[in-house]
């Protein structure tokens, strides 16, 4: 049966790898953060669009890849990949934009993915998902929590496990637990008790 966020399978990242070495090499060489860039960038570009849109992605994406240059010395390769660590960098900078990030899923449920918005400000930017999501889960969506939201949509879009998305938001373990919980029971209240996970809630991810 098809879930509420089944339109993520299609977007959910397979995994560039884990360019840890290639980091550790970039404080030798510069230039070599280049291949870094090259592998996570797809992944990083369409999830920070899918929960900003297409017009504020660039430049929230070209500052994550700044701040992970510029603290490049201090990733730990035994704490995270470098892909659960630059999804945390771009998250905590789309923290920064929450109220674009609400409007933009509230617009979306009020109009659809088909249709602009009247108006500058709600002009569907709402192309978080434009072509799949649908109007009830994008309402839904944006009436989380900004830190709820955040869990249930690294687990959806980025494909985090529980552990990596607590190295990557610098929070415990069992918090990425109960943000999701919380997150997926409003959902499902939202949506009419449709599960609104791709997978098992028992499902271990950690």
């Amino acid at each position: 049966m098809v879930t509420a966020l089944s339109w993520i399978s299609g977007h959910a990242a397979q995994g560039s790898g884990d360019r840890s070495e290639v980091m550790q090499g970039s404080l030798v060489n510069a230039e070599v953060f280049g291949a870094v860039f090259d592998a996570c960038f797809g992944d990083i570009h369409g999830y920070v669009a899918q929960r900003l849109g297409a017009d504020h992605a660039e430049d929230v994406v070209s500052d994550t890849f700044l701040i992970a240059f510029r603290k490049r010395a201090q990733y730990d390769p035994a704490r995270a990949t470098v892909r659960a660590w630059l999804f945390g960098i771009a998250t905590k900078l789309i923290g920064k934009h929450r109220r674009l990030e609400a409007r933009t899923l509230r617009a979306l449920g009020r109009y659809g993915p088909d249709r602009d918005a009247p108006g500058h400000e709600d002009r569907v930017t709402a192309r978080v998902s434009a072509q799949s999501l649908q109007p009830s889960l994008a309402s839904a969506l944006a009436a989380l929590d900004q830190r709820d939201r955040d869990v249930i949509l690294l687990v959806a879009l980025a494909g985090l496990s529980h552990e990596e998305i607590a190295t990557a938001l610098g929070i415990p373990y069992g918090t990425v637990g109960s943000r999701l919980s919380r997150a997926r029971k409003k959902l499902r209240g939202s949506l009419g008790d449709t599960n609104p996970m791709l997978v098992p809630e028992e499902a271990d991810h950690g």
